[in-house]
């Protein structure tokens, strides 16, 4: 009696693996999608942040260059044109601003006039992207922009 053995050429095992290629690239493409979605989110949320951090600025030296009566309406006219780039206000959704005098612990010297610009936003209830499974994670909750200027 004579037994049949199946032995397979290397030309038959190579057949068997055709589908592997793309398993490979839709694990992998998956992962570089997620690491391109992030870097650009993050990457929009710092730019944003900058722009906070600008707008807080212009207010701040708008503010330090008129009476103290008229400062916080000065600072508010200022922080608009820096936070118009991103579609935003100080009346957006998720900001909110303050305008004060700064205290001598607030970096202003003492027995000088300062002015105080805080700017906040609520970046995790009112992003600037769509929403990605995962990222909520690393990007920060608030962001917040401080400018301390001193005034005439």
């Amino acid at each position: 009696m004579s037994v049949a053995v199946n032995i397979r050429s290397p030309r038959c095992l190579r057949h068997d693996e055709r589908g592997t290629a793309v398993v490979e690239f839709a694990i992998a493409s998956v992962v570089l999608l997620v690491l391109l979605f992030g870097i650009i989110s993050y990457g929009y949320m710092l730019s944003f942040k900058q722009g906070l951090t600008q707008a807080a600025a212009e207010g701040a030296r708008a503010a330090a260059v008129v009476s103290n009566a008229s400062a916080p309406g000065q600072a508010a006219t200022a922080v608009v044109p820096a936070l118009h780039a991103f579609n935003k206000s100080c009346t957006s959704a998720g900001m909110s601003s303050t305008y004060s005098t700064a205290a001598a612990d607030t970096g202003c010297a003492a027995g000088t006039n300062c002015i105080r610009v805080q700017i906040t936003y609520d970046y995790k209830n009112y992003p600037l992207m769509p929403k990605f499974p995962g990222l909520g994670l690393l990007l920060p909750d608030t962001l917040t922009a401080t400018s301390i200027a001193q005034t005439n």
